[in-house]
């Protein structure tokens, strides 16, 4: 018997931010970076909740790959603030820091207070690629480690997909972030957990990411194709929210952790070698995965005579939009010194082994199998 979990409720298109004039309660605690403080992408909803009477404070201390550190200082913001609300605003990073910080706090709290239950938990993206908003997975950095969480407690009630919160972000950060998403819908359709469920939102996924992603990298005004590839996002994280991901997370994750490379960059430039190696088209027999793969290339309109050839132009087509990008497509280009990540091949393998997404790889894996990768990854 397999789970589809559907939480929680998304509010999308122009304006559904305004969905935060239905809040009850009377405190709020906002989980954001000091960016969207500095900016005043933060304005528009402080308003909204000035206007309901809600008092709110705001912890803006967030990180990129949020550190234990910053973690620990927003559980005592929490355990101070004691919000009926809390709302995260950013990208990824800020919406896993929010994750851990209320599941630990509301633990804490409860303990000292046994009428205190969980807060409502809103999530508000500001990047279109993690699907944090929708999953129940956060990602804390331990040393130079990136540990993932999975808990039903990381779960937001809300998500909340305005498109008028990423049309200023950055060309590179969008190419990333879409790049980001495009690996969660893959990995997903390939997953061991894939379901119908799962499928067809992954495959609707990568559809719009294909059909978008290079309007949205070249014209950041492009609004069709901004919302496009908010919703696309949001898709992926459902779907590997209920089927999971494997080894390209896995290998991120540690390069992240080593290198600290944006994530959705490190799983850009892993992503052709990643579907390579589970393809396994070595062997005499076509593999699930290489058949899934093909599926893909197929619902992408590319040539696909051959299980083969779907594989091989699903990462042709890849390539082409890493280029069309300017996104890195090996670890040399993107200035990892080859030295340095010699010398830690052996902790990132060990570290993407013990991922809980190398469990549902399609392919079965070993440290060794990792390592090769790595170097091959690094390139010449």
């Amino acid at each position: 018997m397999k789970k589809f979990s559907i939480k929680p409720n998304i509010y999308f298109q122009k304006s559904s931010v305004e969905y935060l004039k239905e809040l009850r309660g009377k405190k709020a605690l906002i989980i954001t970076d000091s960016f969207m403080v500095q900016s005043g992408y933060i304005n528009r909803m402080l308003r909204i909740l000035e206007n309901k009477g809600i008092d709110y404070e705001v912890f803006s201390d967030v990180k990129p790959d949020p550190p234990i550190e910053i973690v620990a200082i927003g559980i005592k913001k929490m355990q101070i603030t004691k919000p009926d609300v809390v709302i995260a605003l950013g990208g990824g990073s800020s919406i896993d820091a929010a994750k851990s910080i209320i599941m630990i706090a509301t633990d804490i709290i409860f303990k000292e207070d046994n009428n205190y239950t969980k807060p409502l938990f809103v999530a508000i993206p500001t990047t279109s690629g993690t699907g944090s908003e929708v999953t129940d997975f956060s990602v804390i950095t331990f040393g130079d480690k990136k540990v993932p969480l999975v808990d039903e407690m990381l779960l937001p009630d809300v998500a909340i997909l305005d498109a008028d919160f990423v049309k200023s972000v950055p060309s590179q950060i969008t190419a990333d972030t879409a790049i980001d998403a495009l690996t969660h819908a893959i990995e997903a359709y390939v997953s061991m957990e894939a379901c119908d469920f799962t499928d067809a939102l992954a495959e609707k996924s990568i559809k719009i990411i294909f059909e978008y992603f290079l309007r949205a990298y070249r014209n950041g005004e492009d609004m069709e194709a901004r919302e496009k590839i908010h919703n696309a996002s949001c898709m992926a994280g459902v779907a590997f929210a209920n089927a999971s991901l494997g080894i390209n997370h896995s290998m991120a994750h540690a390069l992240g952790g080593a290198f600290h490379i944006p994530h959705g960059r490190a799983n850009a430039i892993l992503l052709p070698y990643v579907i390579m190696y589970n393809a396994n088209l070595q062997g005499n027999e076509e593999t699930r995965a290489a058949k899934r793969y093909s599926e893909i290339a197929k619902i992408l309109g590319l040539p696909s005579p051959t299980v083969k050839d779907g594989v091989f132009s699903l990462i042709s087509a890849i390539k082409i939009i890493m280029k069309e990008s300017n996104t890195p497509l090996t670890l040399k280009q993107a200035k990892i010194d080859k030295r340095e990540f010699i010398s830690k091949i052996d902790s990132m393998a060990d570290t993407a082994m013990k991922d809980r997404c190398t469990v549902y790889n399609p392919r079965v894996v070993t440290k060794e199998d990792i390592r090769k990768l790595f170097v091959e990854v690094y390139g010449e």
